[in-house]
């Protein structure tokens, strides 16, 4: 499954329910303002067991991309499309 994150602000419990049930078979992608979350919760991507991605462009549009967490990979919009392609279904937020 693919995890689609874009706002800034999301329910605790329900962000940390979704990030701590993640597979490693998941991926978890935060664009527009869902790339804030990574510095806001930094230890919960840290933890979660998806691999986690980032929208270069975001980053790069608010500053943060020294800021992310390592485990939080920055990626192209080719790169998006890419994780569109191979991860089925997609759950957005």
């Amino acid at each position: 499954m693919l995890y689609t994150f874009s706002q800034a602000d999301y329910n605790n419990d329900e962000l940390t329910f979704l990030l701590t049930n993640a597979s490693a078979q998941d991926a978890v992608l935060l664009w527009q303002d869902g790339v804030l979350l990574a510095v806001k919760y930094p230890d919960l991507f840290t933890k979660c067991t998806a691999n986690c991605y980032a929208l270069e462009l975001d980053l790069n549009a608010r500053n943060l991309v020294e800021l992310i967490p390592a485990k939080v990979r920055s990626i192209s919009i080719p790169f998006l499309v890419e994780l569109t392609e191979h991860y089925t279904p997609q759950f957005g937020m």
